[in-house]
Order: structure tokens, then sequence, then C-alpha cells
């Protein structure tokens, strides 16, 4: 059956692309934030599992190529893959979920080894099922057309593309949106279940779909695959080459050519044209080494920053969807406005040159990225070390307030509600305090732990001065762009707070409340109840990454009158600053992906283009081990000098490839071949003639 010329079979495919595509990037968006946040491992170990699946998933292609061409057929390897595929999805999914270990109801995993067990498990499967599928799927779809349907089977590849690029668009939107909900049983979490499992349900509807196609599909039967006809002649070639490495054989012209004793010469000239494009691949792993980290350090980066679009919060895996929409603006503006000004400015701008732009390109994104990161630092506050201890001041009366830090430290006068700055000491050093207010003063011995920040609450009431040192457990920025609030109630007796939904209990005076974990972004009613008050007022909207000490003042008349305290600032780096470094990244993707993919194509024999696209999809798994590697070997503490490494590698990679470039000539493989073919009839007519003259001979 077909509609308009096109097999209905193919819009089939195409649906099924969609919701693979989706179902792959809706849970790749989330994947380091959930190492992260969920099972609890810091930056470089997320980073590390994270491109180590995208590495395998990229290895897996040749897997799949091998069955498929040389065993199952590309239908029943793609059912058989995608069965896997799906159990994989499914198993992420149910290792999310926080209650299947929760027995004491706590909020987090008693057995994290399981969901990490689960996890791991999930994410080998997925990667087999992916990676397996990826080379069968648009190869398959092409099966579906005739021979002189050329015009349609090129449509179905641009809508095929244009299906991989909207379902990953719309997973990348809606998955972190559905991560952020909040679900659970026995404690409500950030719902990671929901962000797999969606994921998980679109695989299980693309598999169904497939296997509802079947009776349509033109099955073409396996034909045993090139890949391992060429790995046969390259073996065999060097073994040869080895037999025979005494100076009393000949050399030849090309090493392959000692493949000629079992190999056709055809084969042979197809491998020399191959082995020739795939030794220009060598540097091209680290141009995927970068543009990868989008989903990872990137991510991470974004975690740092303010989410805050006018009525809009950005979830920090959402940025990732800069990518795709300017992709979709990009090649079209590229290919009809960039290289047509290009060429009419007289530039010979070869495919290799494309292919050096990008690398430079994206070497300058992350410099654009160390920059960002460098802005990022500056908000983060220095926290004490072990040797050392902050101190903030708060006055809670209404007379001024003088407090020195013995021996002759330090000296702050403070007005009625007035606060320090977060001051640091050696704790060594601290040995006394004295506080003089208005008349009075008191002296008293301070002996702090290390490591720690302190409130001192100072107030001068009719019994004298009240000093009480309050510990702020807080020694590091909250994640997710979450904020910190913990009141102090200076009232002068005991009352409830709630903020929100949140109940912080009961609070005695001039004694503060634990610290409770808001999301960003928002502003709540503050509630207050005591033996003989209730007031209750909005809070100010807090930003991102924050953390506040609010100071219950007064409480008269239902109207509440509060004192904000900052501990940690908010996050005050905007998420927009991201888009220059995904622009240019973009860029570099546009004039390096499209190209060597086009490149490779121009410069492969027709049978040997699978070879090729296999050696493409191996660059990408190479680039991501050799962010394992750098990150790991590179013991940098700071972000931004990382960042600043893989662009520095990245341009002398550049450099490398530019010269390598220049040694390269041009090849049209349709010409070869032709030549072959030639040459082929040649001798087939030679061969005639010589077996014509044989039975001549035989005869008289």
């Amino acid at each position: 059956p077909s509609w308009n010329g096109y097999p209905l079979s193919i819009f089939i495919i195409i649906i099924n692309e969609f919701c693979e595509r989706f179902s792959y990037y809706g849970m790749k968006a989330v994947l380091v934030l959930y190492f992260k946040y969920f099972l609890q491992w810091d930056d470089n170990l997320s980073t590390t599992i994270y491109h180590t699946f995208v590495a395998l998933c990229y290895l897996t292609p040749i897997l799949g190529a091998v069955i498929a061409d040389s065993w199952l057929g590309k239908f029943l390897t793609i059912v058989s893959l995608s069965v896997v595929y799906t159990v994989g999805q499914a198993v992420m999914a149910v290792s999310s979920i926080n209650d299947l270990t929760d027995q004491n109801r706590d909020g987090s995993p008693d057995n994290i080894q399981l969901h990490i067990a689960l996890s791991m498990l999930g994410l080998i499967l997925i990667a087999l099922g992916t990676g397996g599928i990826k080379p069968c799927v648009s190869a398959f779809g092409g099966d579906q057309f005739e021979d002189d349907q050329e015009k349609q089977r090129s449509r179905f590849f641009s809508i095929f593309y244009l299906s991989i690029n909207a379902g990953s668009l719309l997973s990348t939107i809606i998955t972190p949106i559905l991560r952020a909900q909040e679900c659970g049983i026995h404690s409500k979490q950030r719902c990671y279940p929901l962000a797999f499992g969606v994921p998980a349900a679109l695989m299980a509807v693309s598999l169904v779909v497939f296997i509802a196609g079947s009776r349509m599909y033109k099955k073409a039967q396996p034909q045993g695959n090139i890949m391992i006809q060429v790995f046969q002649c390259i073996g065999f070639a060097i073994k040869n080459r080895f037999r025979h490495r005494s100076k009393e054989f000949p050399k030849r012209e090309h090493w392959l050519d000692w493949a000629s004793e079992k190999y056709d010469k055809r084969l042979i000239a197809q491998t020399k044209m191959v082995l020739k494009v795939l030794f220009l691949y060598i540097p091209l792993p680290m141009f995927w080494a970068l543009f990868d980290q989008q989903g990872s350090r990137w991510t991470l980066q974004a975690t740092t920053m303010d989410g805050n679009f006018v009525a809009i919060q950005i979830q920090p895996d959402q940025m990732q969807t800069v990518n795709p929409i300017l992709i979709i603006i990009m090649v079209p503006v590229v290919d009809t406005v960039v290289y047509p000004l290009i060429k009419k400015c007289k530039i010979n701008f070869t495919p290799l040159r494309k292919i050096t732009v990008g690398m430079f390109l994206a070497s300058l994104a992350f410099v654009a990225a160390a920059l960002v990161q460098v802005q990022i630092d500056k908000t983060i506050p220095v926290f004490p070390t072990a040797e050392q201890s902050q101190i903030k001041i708060i006055n809670l009366g209404t007379d001024n307030v003088t407090v020195r830090f013995e021996p002759q430290l330090h000296n702050a006068t403070l007005t009625s509600m007035e606060l320090t700055d977060y001051m640091t000491f050696k704790t060594t050093q601290l040995q006394s305090l004295s506080i003089t207010s208005g008349n009075k003063t008191t002296s008293e011995d301070i002996k702090l732990p290390g490591g720690k920040r302190h409130t001192l609450g100072i107030k001068n009431n009719m019994t004298g001065i009240v000093a009480k040192w309050l510990l702020d457990n807080v020694t590091s920025k909250p994640e997710e762009g979450n904020n910190l609030i913990r009141f102090i109630n200076n009232l002068p007796g005991p009352i409830n707070v709630t903020m929100g939904k949140t109940s912080f209990g009961k609070v005695m005076p001039l004694s503060a409340s634990n610290y409770s974990v808001f999301s960003g972004g928002r502003e709540d009613i503050i509630y207050i109840v005591g033996d003989f008050t209730y007031c209750s007022g909005i809070s100010k909207p807090f930003g991102f990454g924050s953390a506040y000490t609010i100071v219950i003042n007064e409480c008269a008349a239902y109207n509440l009158t509060v004192t904000y305290s900052e501990d940690i600032p908010a996050n005050t780096v905007h998420m927009a600053w991201q888009i220059p470094q995904y622009f240019i990244l973009t860029c570099a993707e546009v004039v390096f992906s499209v190209t060597g993919l086009e490149f490779s194509y121009s410069q492969a024999p027709s049978n040997m283009k699978a070879v090729l696209q296999a050696g493409w999809l191996l660059t990408v798994a190479v680039g991501n081990i050799i962010v394992l590697i750098v990150a790991g070997a590179s013991k940098l503490n700071e972000q931004w000098a990382e960042y600043v490494l893989f662009a520095a590698l990245l341009l002398v990679v550049c450099i490398v490839f530019a010269v390598m470039a220049t040694f390269y000539t041009y090849v049209d493989p349709n010409e070869i071949e032709a030549q072959l073919d030639e040459e082929e009839k040649q001798f087939k007519k030679d061969r005639d003639v010589y077996e014509n003259q044989a039975e001549a001979v035989s005869r008289m």
C-alpha cells in the first residue's frame, strides 16, 4: 500500500523513530542530575558515568549492523533490540523510585546500592538497544522504496532527520518539567520515576507501532556484512605482509596489495579509499569530547545559575534544548546564506576546511563556557576551612551594640536590627569577646569548632545583655537552585512557625529553627502562632541557590514584621549567559557534523558507506572516552580551568587536522569504480579470447 507515491510503511517507521528519539533524549536529558541528586554522586563521578554510557551507545551500532546484515536481518534486529531497549527504560524508571527501599520513610533510599545496580543494568540495556538499532532503522526505511523512487527516498531521509530533531527537542523540554514535579508515596521527592517512565512508555509505543506494520514492510534477507569483509581483507594483508617480510620478496605499491592473493582487486581498491578517510577521522573524537559535555558539565554549570526567564522558570537540564532549536534555525541559514556568501567571496571552502572551522568554533565555545564559569565562581561564598571559624553578628535589641573579639582581633558596632557579613577568624586565635550596649558590658570566653559558621544574636533587655550562639550548619550552596530558610524568634514568648506548607515547629525566644528546603524563585506566606498572638505575611521573593535567616521581630494586629539575613547569596549569573556558548557550539556542529557525513559519503564507495558510518559513530564513542581520561587525569580543582584545558586540546588537534587535510587528495569513487568495471570487462574479454584460442588449439 502507498500514499502519494510513498509506501505507507515509511510513515510507521518515522513515528517509530520519533518515539525512540524522544525516549532516548528525554532519559539522557535528566540523567546527570539523577546521578548527582538521587544517587548522591559528586560532579566528577556523575560526568564519568554519563560519558561512559554515551560512549557505549556509540560503540554498539557496529554490533547492530553485523547482527542485521549477517544473521537476523534489519526487521528482526530492530524488534529484538527494541525489546531490550524498552526493558532497559523500564528498569531505569523502577531504579528511581525512592519508596522502593525507603523503609524508615525519611525521604532517602535505605539501600542505595540496589538503586545503583538497577540503574547500571538499565543503562547497559538501553545502550545495547539504542546503539544496536541506530544503523538499522534509517536503512530499513530506505529499503521500502523501489529503485526508481530516488526523489521519494531523498525526501524520506529529510523527514526522518526532522523526526529525530522533533523527538529530541520535545523530550528535552518535557522530561525536565516532569523531573521538577514532586511525587512519592511516603515522602515527596523530585519525580525521576515520571521523568524516566514517560520515555519508557514512548519506547513501548514505538515497539508496538513498529510491530503493527509488520505486514507492510519489504524485508530484505541478510546479505552478509561488508564490514566483516573489510576487516578480513585488512587482517589478511597484514598477516601476508608479515609472512613475506624478508628482502627477497619485492615490495608492493600499497601494503593492502598483499591481500591480492585472496581478495579481488575491487575490494582492495575500495578498502584503500575507506582507510584513507578513516585516517582523517583520527583527530575527530576530540570534537565530540567537547560537544557531548552539553549534557554533563554544561548542565551541572546551569544548576549554579539563575533560571528565572521573566514568568517562566527554566530547569537546568532544559538549557540543552537551545542546541536542537538552533540546529533547526542554523542548518537552512548556513546552507542558503553563509555558504553562498563565502562562495561569492571566491573562497574555496572545501569540506575539510569546514570541518577545521567547526573544530575551532567548538574550542571557542569552551572558552566562552570558561568565562561564564569565572563569573559564577565569583558568586560562590568562601566557606571556612577546618582551621577557621566564621561569625555573623545580629543586633536583636533596640540599643546600639559594640562587640570586640579578643585578643584585639576585630571590633564591630551595630545599630538596632543591623547585622554584619560573615567574619573569618583562625579558630585557635579566638579566645574571648566583650559586648557593650548602653551602660552595660559583658564578656565571655569562646571555644568554637573549626570549619563551621555561626551567628551571634545579641539583645540588651531589662535583665542585661543576652548573647546567643547559633550554629549555621550550611557549608555549601543549596543544590538544584533550591533555597534554605530558617527562623529566629525575637519575640518574648514561644511561637509556631509555618511557611507555605512547611512547618518549622515550636521556636523558643532567641532561638533558631532548623533550615528547611524551598524551591527557588518563589514567595510564600509565613504564619506565626503564639500563646496570645497570631499573624501572617508574605515573604519576599527568594532567588535560586540562597540561604536566609528570617528574624521574627513583631507580631501585632495580625501584621508581621521581619528582618532578612542572607546567609548564602542567591545565584546571580543568569542562565541566558549560556546561550552564546550553545550558539557557538551549534555553529560548530553545523559545519562539522553535517559536512563530515557529507564528506564521508562523497569519498566512500557505494557499498562501503555503512563502514564509514560506523567509523563516524566510533569517533563519537572515542570522544566520550577522552572526556573520562582528560577529566580523570587533569586533577584540576577549578571548573573554568578544565574548560580551558579542553579548548586548548581541541585547538592543538584542530591544527594537526588542518595539516593532515592539506595532504588529502579528493577522489571520485564513482570514477574509480567505473575504471574498475572497465578493467573487469577488459579482463573478461581477454579471458574469453584466451579461452577461445585455447579451445581452437586443442581441436587441432
